[in-house]
């Protein structure tokens, strides 16, 4: 067996134990969690705050720089996806047939590695977050900077736990959007200070 094929095999053993923690009880907050669409409104207060705390020059770079990594983070993902073409742990027989709790039955599209929520939230997070520390830093945004942290996190877990992703795909997909997310925050930051908005 090929390292790849034990990586491979580790990471299907890793996404079943995890996805098994989960109870009936609970099934619904990771759905919840998972429904990108029910986050705009929290998007669009975030981007909201930005213009208030930076100003409306500020606020908009950083603005349109969250703008930019959740389109960067969730096309590259996309791309990826076609390319590696992995099957969803859901649409696995091998999963499905060693114990893969499927409380909402087959979620997504037939591919699934990287994770575009896992990148697209780790990539809001990091951006918006370093958005307020870089561009505004008098104040203190720890408060923040945790409850994002702590979103990005839950949500991807809600990938695994209901089927839609092997942990895998969530791992590589929050370190693609976590490095998506410091470098456009960190050219924003630098493209407001020589424009000196």
């Amino acid at each position: 067996m090929s390292i790849l094929e034990q990586i491979l095999q580790l990471d299907q053993h890793i996404t079943l134990w995890i996805n098994n923690l989960s109870s009936p009880w609970i099934d619904p907050l990771w759905m919840f969690l998972s429904n990108s669409r029910i986050w705009f409104p929290a998007y669009a207060t975030i981007m909201g705050i930005l213009i208030w705390k930076l100003g409306w020059k500020k606020g908009l770079a950083v603005v349109l720089s969250l703008i930019l990594c959740v389109v960067m983070t969730d096309q590259l993902s996309g791309m990826v996806k076609s390319g590696m073409e992995r099957l969803r742990p859901c649409y696995n027989s091998w999963m499905v047939e060693n114990g893969l709790r499927l409380p909402y039955g087959i979620v997504g599209h037939l591919f699934g590695f990287f994770s575009s929520h896992a990148s697209n939230t780790f990539g809001f997070a990091l951006c918006s977050y370093l958005g307020f520390k870089l561009n505004d830093p008098q104040h203190n945004y720890k408060a923040y900077g945790w409850g994002v942290a702590i979103w990005a996190i839950l949500v991807t877990i809600s990938r695994i736990m209901i089927g839609a992703h092997f942990a895998g795909d969530v791992i590589v997909g929050s370190i693609f959007g976590s490095v998506i997310g410091c470098a456009i925050a960190y050219l924003t930051h630098y493209i407001v200070v020589k424009a000196k908005l």
